[in-house]
């Protein structure tokens, strides 16, 4: 099914999550883009959850022509942790788009993405990402498994993608089709209020990355079906992670802990020795990124496990 060229009036309240740390390089690139973005869309609102930023991201965010309400967390809890402190302000009636601050929207985006949560059993529509020279970036992923991990720590991302077991979807041609995938960038995500209610908060015990795959697992769990919407463009300015080794150890440490809370000891331990295969391959030639990852992979304990999966909220 084409979701875009059969689209929905859409007729729910919208509103547009965006989590702030220090984003004022970004911020305020994104919401100049909102105006046009959000074409289409004839009821939203725009909070931005602020996790403590000791930069300007309040201030843009308040004094902004979009009008956007801030939320203060008071802390700096994380992406998961900033999308729940939102979201418990917001009526429970409406979808929701969920945008990182260096995310810029083409015109009618939103309502391309909203469209299709107004069907019965879709939960999420995700966009096709543009780099900001203009080029695909490939989103869209496979359930992270065995057979995932080996085929990109042994063949790389790309030719384990193109055997169809790579965790990511590098086939460019995938992108100029309306699909049902197992998740995608957290970078942009639109959730049905449906969703929301029966799926409950992002779990803030991933602090950065990996938030995204649980979360939309969760959503498939409930039922819902997540849809690829090509014809919903935007450009996505981020990667730090590729360039920082901090941020890199923190991606990689929760690769290994979401595999471990829905499979064994024994899977959990190939798996990791996957991830720790495939970095040291990486780092042969010096790179601090994946030395990065090799180190957090092996020091990776389990040790926080006992942190529940977080409920549902009434809704």
């Amino acid at each position: 099914m084409d979701y875009s060229r059969h689209q929905r009036p859409v007729k729910r309240p919208l509103a547009v999550v965006i989590v702030t740390y220090n984003s004022a390089d970004a911020l305020g690139g994104l919401l100049d883009t909102l105006g046009h973005g959000l074409n289409g869309v004839p009821f939203a609102e725009v909070v931005v959850a602020d996790n403590a930023s000791s930069d300007e991201s309040v201030s843009i965010a308040e004094s902004h022509s979009i009008g956007a309400r801030v939320v203060r967390t008071g802390r700096n809890g994380g992406y998961a942790a900033g999308i729940n402190a939102a979201v418990a302000t917001i009526d429970p009636s409406a979808d929701l788009l969920i945008l990182n601050p260096d995310i810029r929207l083409e015109p009618g985006t939103a309502a391309l993405l909203a469209a299709p949560l107004q069907r019965r059993g879709i939960g999420m529509a995700v966009p096709r990402i543009l780099h900001e020279d203009g080029t695909l970036y490939h989103s869209l992923r496979r359930e992270p498994s065995l057979a995932t991990a080996w085929a990109d720590a042994l063949l790389g991302t790309k030719l384990g993608s193109g055997l169809d077991r790579g965790e990511c979807i590098c086939d460019s041609n995938v992108y100029d089709h309306a699909n049902m995938v197992d998740w995608a960038s957290g970078a942009a995500l639109a959730v049905s209020a449906e969703a929301r209610a029966k799926v409950g908060d992002w779990d803030e015990s991933f602090f950065l990355y990996s938030e995204e795959v649980d979360y939309q697992r969760r959503v498939r769990a409930a039922g819902f079906h997540i849809v690829y919407v090509p014809e919903a463009r935007l450009v996505h300015i981020g990667g730090d992670y590729q360039r920082n080794a901090r941020l890199y150890s923190i991606l990689t440490a929760n690769r290994v802990r979401d595999y471990s809370r829905h499979h064994g000891a024994f899977s959990t331990m190939l798996f990791r020795f996957a991830v720790v295969t495939g970095e040291l391959l990486r780092s042969v030639g010096g790179s601090k990124v994946h030395r990065a990852g090799v180190e957090a992979a092996l020091k990776w304990t389990g040790a926080s496990e006992a942190v529940a999966i977080p409920k549902a909220r009434n809704a």
